[in-house]
This record gives structure tokens, C-alpha cells and sequence, in this order.
């Protein structure tokens, strides 16, 4: 497992964000994942480059959101804003969160929190000269418990789905990118959807671990006011620590009129009024990495599950075209194995499998 940290912090490193001296590089991530954190920092420094530790602690999140008053949530975090503001490179590693511990914090503190921070979230994102960001994770006990695993399985598995040829993966991924380019209409429809839209193919990306480690993944924004249909969700999707189960959206006008869920309902529309874009779809998302073929109910390795599709609720990434601004993006994943994919009148996926 040592080398396979070695390479992961490597391939971040040289292939994700292609460090290069005197840059400043952020290596955020929490206590539980030391062992890349080192090997990053061994990494960057090696490069010539400057690296800037943000560790994480556990049990601090919820003490703050139980704890915290309305002005320490209101602050706006000036000295992190200045810091992104005079970053080159940026690696972030998921916490291991304690999902139950979550549960129990303040909603509203949440949604508040993630309003005040949302221009720097913005920046990040859409920042001139880019941030070369990526995201990873290291595979933590709770999280191979969460997905049904030993730790040796889990650690092998997320690994795997790290450690592949991202250059021959990323030639096979632009096959299918190129039938998205001329703005085209998609039409989802099978077993638990049936849904239309417009895309702004001609910004759509192919993810081949650049920005997500692991990568995998096609993306695109749908066209603001063009959803229309249903969909519904087989995967629960967890946020703020809340597991939602059966998530059932229906769409007009590219705004969700209906939404059903057979756990945490509530939870899922005061999301959908989280701000008035909140309700609308920022993304489509295409899983393809063909070492993720199961739910592990982890959303970095989920949303490349090979033969899903997933809608991200709010905030429209810019470089697809944006249109839709929001301070959340809640990315919730769909099994296509018993549906098809269409394009432009041509079916480019059916039951799973590309047919092109």
C-alpha cells in the first residue's frame, strides 16, 4: 500500500495539476489521510514548487455548527479568500466525515455557512488565471465500512480506480465527447426516466482525472429552461450528513415542480429552496471509469460509476457554459442499465454499453 500512496501523490502531482517551481500549491485535507499528505508535500517541494498545509481535525465541523454563534457563522473567511487568491495549484482531499455526527448539526447554519463561503467555492472554480485544482480521497475505515468492505478491499478498490492509464482511458472518453458538441438535445428515457434537454455541448469536458482523482466521468450544462420530464433516483444521495432515499424530481421548463423522496423529503425541498437557482440543473454527468461499476455511496467515485448518469442541482460550472448560479451543487446519481442515452435522435448508450 506504501507505493500505491507513492504513485497516487506522483500522478497528482505530475499528471492532475502539473506542478511547476516557485508555485504556491495547497494540500487541503484532514489528519486521517497523513500518509499522502506527506507524500504530497515530499512531492511539490521535490518540484520546486511551494507547498501550504491545511489540515483538517475530526469532531470540529459539528462542534461548530452546534456551537458557533450567528456572527462566527456570518464571517466571511478573508484570510482563506486571500490565500486561493495567491494559489497556482490546489489539491483537496474529502474529510472522513462521521455522517451520523453530521445529522445532528444546524440545517440552517449549513446553508448560511455555505452562502458566505460560496465566492471563494466561485473562484476556485472559475478563477483567471485557472487554479489547477484536483479532488481526491484516501480510503478511510469508515468509509470501506460505509461501502460494505474491509479496509484491505476498500483501500485495493479505490486504488484501482485511481491507479489506470489515464491517457488511453481519456482517447476512449473524447470518442463519446465529440457527440455533444453541437449543442445537442438529449433525451434520457428508460426505467425511471424520461427526460429532454438542451446541453451546451460545445463546453462539455471529459474528466481523465485532471480535476477528480479518480476522474472518469463526461460533463456538461444542460440549457437553464430546458428540462422537461421526470427522473428517478435508485442510489440514495447523503449531504450534510442526511441520507435521501428514492429521490423522485419532475421538471417543466427546466424547473423542478415535483420532488418526492421515500427518506428526508423535507431535507431534499428546503435544499430546492436553498436560493432561487437551486431548483434548477447545472449539471449532466456521464459516468465512465471502468474500475467503478458498483455504489459504494461515496459521490467522488459514485458519479463515475460505468453505465450512470448524474444531475447536479444548483450551480452550473462556468466552463460548461454556466447559466445557472447557486450556492449549492448537489450532484445525485442515476443507474442508465435499464434505460438508453440519446443524442440528437441517435442512441449513443443502451442498457449500459456505448454504441459507438
Amino acid at each position: 500500500m506504501d507505493k500505491k500512496v507513492d504513485k497516487l501523490a506522483k500522478l497528482l502531482v505530475d499528471y492532475s495539476i502539473n506542478v511547476k517551481p516557485n508555485e504556491l500549491v495547497v494540500i487541503s485535507g484532514p489528519v486521517e489521510a497523513q500518509e499522502l499528505i506527506i507524500e504530497l508535500y515530499k512531492q511539490v517541494l521535490l518540484k520546486g514548487a511551494h507547498p501550504h498545509l491545511r489540515i483538517n481535525f475530526p469532531k470540529l465541523t459539528p462542534f461548530f455548527y452546534k456551537h458557533a454563534n450567528p456572527n462566527q457563522v456570518k464571517r466571511f473567511p478573508k484570510e482563506f479568500d486571500y490565500l486561493i487568491k495567491n494559489t497556482q495549484k490546489y489539491i483537496s482531499i474529502i474529510p472522513e466525515e462521521n455522517t451520523k455526527e453530521m445529522v445532528k448539526c444546524n440545517h440552517k447554519k449549513i446553508v448560511e455557512k455555505t452562502k458566505v463561503v460560496n465566492p471563494i467555492t466561485n473562484y476556485i472554480v472559475n478563477a483567471k488565471p485557472k487554479i489547477y485544482r484536483c479532488t481526491t480521497l484516501f480510503p478511510y475505515k469508515n468509509l470501506a465500512k460505509e461501502a460494505g468492505m474491509s479496509l484491505t478491499s476498500y483501500k485495493n478498490f479505490v486504488f484501482d480506480a485511481c491507479l489506470q492509464d489515464w491517457k488511453k482511458l481519456g482517447k476512449q472518453m473524447d470518442k463519446i465527447l465529440k457527440q455533444f458538441k453541437k449543442n445537442s438535445k438529449v433525451h434520457l428515457i428508460g426505467k425511471g426516466v424520461d427526460l429532454t434537454m438542451k446541453v451546451h455541448g460545445h463546453k462539455a469536458v471529459a474528466d481523465k482525472a485532471e480535476e477528480n482523482m479518480p476522474g472518469g466521468e463526461i460533463f456538461m450544462a444542460p440549457v437553464r429552461t430546458s428540462l422537461n420530464g421526470f427522473i428517478e433516483f435508485e442510489y440514495p444521495s447523503t449531504r450534510d450528513g442526511k441520507e435521501v432515499k428514492d429521490i423522485k424530481l419532475i421538471f417543466k421548463n427546466g424547473k423542478v415542480i415535483k420532488a418526492t423522496a421515500s427518506k428526508n423529503q423535507d431535507f431534499l425541498k428546503k435544499m430546492l429552496s436553498t436560493d432561487k437557482n437551486a431548483s434548477y440543473v447545472g449539471e449532466l454527468g456521464i459516468g465512465f471509469n471502468p474500475k467503478i461499476i458498483t455504489y459504494h455511496n461515496q459521490l467522488l467515485f459514485d458519479e463515475k460509476i460505468s453505465g450512470t448518469i448524474h444531475l447536479a442541482l444548483g450551480m452550473a460550472y462556468k466552463e460548461n457554459g454556466g447559466g445557472n448560479d447557486s450556492a449549492i451543487h448537489w450532484d445525485i446519481v442515476k443507474d442508465m442499465k435499464k434505460a438508453k442515452i440519446i443524442v440528437d435522435g441517435k442512441v449513443i448508450q443502451e442498457k449500459g454499453v456505448w454504441k459507438i
